[in-house]
């Protein structure tokens, strides 16, 4: 794994004709990876809306005028009941997501007991809470959480028209928190919010170049929601959807930059044609989020994603992760 790469040869990868830069990316997936496996995910919100940041692709934000309104944080209960709905549909990984800047310390007992209770289940945990002091991170730690989510958006230089509420380099911190705490990071953005490629070009740096690979790399596609700042921006305009090449283009670059990473084809899938998720999976994507829903906004469902499953020949992944243990046996147990 190389964590030196240049801007201009993550450029140079963007630049490449589509059939060479597709065939570069399925030779480093299938050296690393099973080219038929993929890694089903469930994503459930466990605290939805109210959150006081002003990400502007964001429905759960409260400067959003989304119509979404606040909720308390779920019963540990109904979210271990939706764990195991999620394990007995085929998920490997059970992802939490609570709509807040940082999560208070009044929460973290109940939070802690969802990890524990998932993990116990044999599932792999994920959480998205926002920013994490250390003290935070480490009770998340000895838990026994596996993946931390925490995504860096876009690029560096287009980070403040997206955000204005916390920096870059915030995130940055956070990430750091999640590695001291021995916790896997899960860490991508989104594509399609008006940036230019030489962004998508920094995004992909800016992972490929943390001092350890996110073990798990999703890329959304911006899904644009009336009444956030970027759904009312892009909304019916060429802008409002990007490219399927250029999406698939990201996803192949992504792969190659980080051969071992799990690259999960996040939001967005229900636009897609099965043409497009396809060449996805070709360009080294092999994690999705199945399910009706994603955090607030639809998503394929398991029956569709079954039915592409079998047109396409592929099989939901079972074994570890390239960069992980297999701790799930041990979960279990």
């Amino acid at each position: 794994m190389r964590c030196d790469w240049t801007r201009a040869e993550i450029a140079a990868l963007f630049d490449l004709p589509f059939d060479e830069l597709m065939f570069r990316a399925q030779t480093v997936h299938r050296t690393n990876h099973a080219p038929s496996e993929v890694q089903l995910c469930t994503l459930l919100s466990i605290k939805t809306g109210g959150c006081p940041e002003d990400c502007g692709y964001c429905s759960q934000s409260s400067s959003s005028d989304s119509g979404l309104k606040a909720e308390k944080l779920m019963d540990v209960a109904n979210v271990l009941a939706s764990a195991a709905e999620a394990k007995a549909s085929g998920s490997q990984r059970f992802c939490m997501g609570a709509a807040w800047r940082n999560p208070k310390d009044r929460d973290m007992d109940a939070i802690v007991e969802m990890v524990e209770g998932v993990r116990a289940m044999g599932l792999e945990t994920c959480m998205t809470l926002g920013m994490l002091t250390g003290d935070q991170a480490r009770r998340l730690g000895d838990a026994g959480l596996d993946y931390y989510n925490h995504n860096i958006d876009t690029s560096p230089e287009n980070y403040g028209n997206v955000i204005t509420t916390r920096t870059f380099q915030d995130r940055l911190d956070t990430l750091s928190e999640v590695r001291d705490a021995g916790i896997s990071v899960c860490c991508g953005g989104i594509v399609g919010m008006g940036e230019t490629r030489a962004d998508r070009v920094g995004f992909v740096h800016a992972l490929a170049t943390l001092p350890k690979h996110p073990e798990s790399v999703p890329v959304n596609a911006l899904v644009p929601v009336r009444g956030t700042v970027l759904g009312d921006m892009l909304a019916d305009t060429p802008m409002a959807k990007l490219d399927d090449i250029e999406f698939v283009r990201t996803i192949a670059v992504a792969r190659i930059a980080m051969p071992l990473s799990m690259v999960r084809l996040s939001a967005g899938r229900e636009s897609m044609s099965d043409a497009t998720q396809a060449l996805a999976f070709m360009a080294g994507a092999n994690s999705i989020f199945t399910g009706d829903k994603l955090l607030t906004t639809d998503n394929a469902g398991n029956g569709a994603d079954h039915a592409l499953f079998a047109k396409l020949g592929l099989k939901p992944m079972e074994g570890a992760e390239p960069m992980r243990p297999n701790t799930l046996a041990v979960a279990a147990e």
